[in-house]
């Protein structure tokens, strides 16, 4: 019986040990897939995501790249259009920007221009995110770049259990996937089943049931957004939350039908709000339902000017649940003394922890 209780009960692990779970089972799965990057040798094994790799594997499946994004990034496009299933490491989203014309010319659109003869299977981890003061050439989430790209598929998990299943998918895809991480999701636990299942590459999750407005959330600010709406819903205000995952190929199916319903719609993006993710799932909402909008559109996001280092300028450049939580508040009609008593709550459980670092809350399993 002790053994059957231990069986039955959650497997807890964090994101970016599911993220290296999913490497080992698809390498294991399929010698043609193949680690390279900066970093992916080093001992502390890119937030223990690439950790050990090299020792079970061998030197010549994990690949320490050079300082040459650009040039080790095209030998991975030519490795998949000969057949292999290369994942490419970069730990800032910043230093595939040297690469963005292999990306975008190259492996974007080889299955386009040739027809339909060729593919390119492989798959760009990039880390997005802030923490620790890194400003603004080491801190940003560039994702609405890649998602403006046809040819690239682009996911963002937020949970561990997607991190894993998401990143089989995305090895065993034929189409180049753009698999986005932001920093804080590594430290994320929830529950992941330990065989290698995938998890579809088709569209957002309901995190959270309501009816008074509909929230859509990308990657870490799902959290965030998760925690407003906890807050909201113990003050009477429940909202339909979403994790988006899949930025493209964008399925906003569910969230039109959510918003038919609530007649409210907040987007929540980890980058800018000016041409972002955010931007694009109003656009296409509205366009859909239009009719049964009861308010504006809100999208929260990162403010117009580059990510700054100085912590007394960090403090109020990152939108939180305090926020989000005023602006679902004001577009449901909730009353200013009960938003005020909500976010007085979130602040105080929010300002108690440092400003670098992610809030102990974020464990999943959403």
């Amino acid at each position: 019986m002790p053994e059957l209780a231990r069986a039955l009960e959650p497997r807890i692990i964090s994101a970016a040990e599911a993220i290296r779970e999913a490497t080992v089972a698809a390498m294991e799965r399929d010698e043609r897939v193949f680690v390279m990057g900066e970093g992916a040798t080093d001992p502390k094994g890119i937030f223990g995501t690439t950790s050990g790799l090299r020792e079970r594997f061998g030197a010549h499946r994990v690949l320490e790249m050079p300082i040459a994004e650009n040039g080790w990034t095209g030998m991975a496009i030519g490795a998949a259009l000969c057949g292999q299933r290369p994942i490419l490491i970069h730990q800032r989203v910043e230093f595939s920007l040297l690469a963005m014309e292999q990306l975008v010319n190259n492996a974007a659109k080889i299955h386009y221009v040739s027809g339909g003869r060729h593919r390119a299977p492989l798959v760009i981890r990039l880390i997005v995110g802030r923490g620790w003061g890194q400003g603004p050439a080491h801190s940003q989430s560039l994702e609405a770049l890649f998602a403006h790209v046809p040819g690239l598929k682009v996911v963002m998990p937020s949970s561990a259990a997607d991190a894993k299943g998401l990143l089989l998918a995305a090895v065993a895809d034929d189409s180049p996937v753009v698999f986005i991480e932001h920093r804080w999701m590594h430290y994320a636990s929830g529950h992941v089943d330990p065989e290698p299942r995938a998890v579809a590459l088709d569209g957002p999750k309901r995190v959270r049931e309501g009816d008074r407005a509909t929230v859509v959330a990308t990657s870490y600010m799902t959290l965030e957004a998760l925690q407003a709406a906890e807050a909201l819903a113990a003050a009477g205000c429940a909202v339909d939350l979403f994790d988006l995952r899949v930025l493209r190929p964008l399925d906003v199916g569910a969230i039109t039908a959510s918003v038919r319903k609530t007649g409210r719609l907040i987007t929540v993006d980890t980058g800018h709000a000016t041409y972002g993710i955010g931007a694009e799932v109003c656009a296409r909402v509205t366009s859909a339902a239009f009719e049964d909008l009861r308010a504006a559109p809100v999208r929260i996001g990162l403010p117009e000017h580059p990510t700054p280092s100085a912590r007394s300028l960090a403090e109020g450049y990152y939108p939180r649940s305090p926020q989000i939580a005023v602006a679902v508040g004001r577009a449901a009609g909730v009353s200013a003394t009960v938003l005020e008593e909500v976010c007085a709550g979130l602040a105080r459980e929010r300002d108690a922890m440092p400003l670098d670092i992610p809030h102990p809350s974020f464990k999943g399993p959403f």
